[in-house]
């Protein structure tokens, strides 16, 4: 008996702690070890990853809005801390109350009572990394809290419902919004449209008027030139009337009147 009492295993992911009549010898590493019988113990310790999830807690919110959360924590005692949490705590499960467990509450009221109801929803990623710097910084000791999580945010009744009604509210505003964007811009390409079609009116009527123009400046030049060409050549006219002529002479003679192309004297 004495010899299979000389004998320990400590095993992976663990430490062990040697006593001789309750005194720390040293830190026993994994695997096989010696120890005086009914003079040294050993205890083990865990240097595994741990977590721990601290339900319903309660919080208020920078504009006074109560919230009940969760949160976990991930942490792990370090190798070279065994013999000090052995000291101080003698188990993991009295450091992680005394130290770990009483800390969360406390922080996650003054991290939290730093953001609004809606900040704390819209922005959680930093307010979880709030919540995460500031327990590192509360819990000193023979531990490392590796992470942490608000698994939650349980807002009253009454404070949800009213976000709802906001939010409905915001969403038929931005339809609106949206709506008077749309119908400016159908208003903008009527106008746009109208500019246009009065554009090509005034370019048709502008053509038309100077078309207008163009012939009778081409009349009145073409009268020009005949009235030139009359006073240049009198002869002109009874030419003209000569070759117009179909050389038959009037039925009908008026009193004192003159034969057309015959001159009597």
């Amino acid at each position: 008996m004495l010899v299979l009492m000389s004998f320990y295993t400590v095993k992976e992911g663990e430490r062990g702690v040697l006593l001789r009549y309750g005194k720390i010898v040293k830190i026993a590493e994994p695997g096989l070890g010696f120890k005086i019988p009914l003079i040294e113990t050993v205890k083990t310790l865990s240097i595994h990853n741990h977590a721990m999830l601290h339900n319903n807690i309660q919080a208020y919110s920078r504009d006074q809005q109560p919230a009940t959360m969760s949160v976990s924590v991930n942490y792990h005692v370090p190798a070279s801390e065994v013999e000090k949490l052995y000291i101080a705590y003698t188990t993991l499960e009295n450091m992680t109350e005394r130290l770990i467990a009483r800390q969360i509450p406390t922080q996650l009221e003054n991290v939290f009572g730093q953001y609004t109801a809606i900040s704390a929803v819209q922005d959680r990623a930093r307010l979880v990394q709030d919540m995460q710097n500031a327990l590192r910084k509360a819990v000193e000791g023979p531990v490392i809290i590796d992470s942490v999580q608000i698994e939650n945010i349980d807002f009253s009744d009454a404070y949800e419902k009213s976000i709802e009604d906001r939010m409905k509210a915001e969403v038929a505003i931005a339809t609106r919004k949206q709506n008077l964007e749309t119908e400016k811009i159908q208003a903008q390409i009527a106008i746009t449209q109208a500019e246009a079609e009065a554009a090509s009116q005034l370019a048709a009527a502008k053509a038309a008027a100077e078309a207008i123009r163009l012939k009778g400046a081409a009349e009145a030049e073409a009268i020009r030139l005949r009235g030139q060409a009359l006073r240049d050549n009198p002869a002109l006219v009874s030419l003209t009337t000569a070759e117009r002529w179909d050389g038959k002479l009037p039925a009908t003679m008026v009193p004192g009147g003159g034969v057309p192309f015959v001159s009597v004297k």
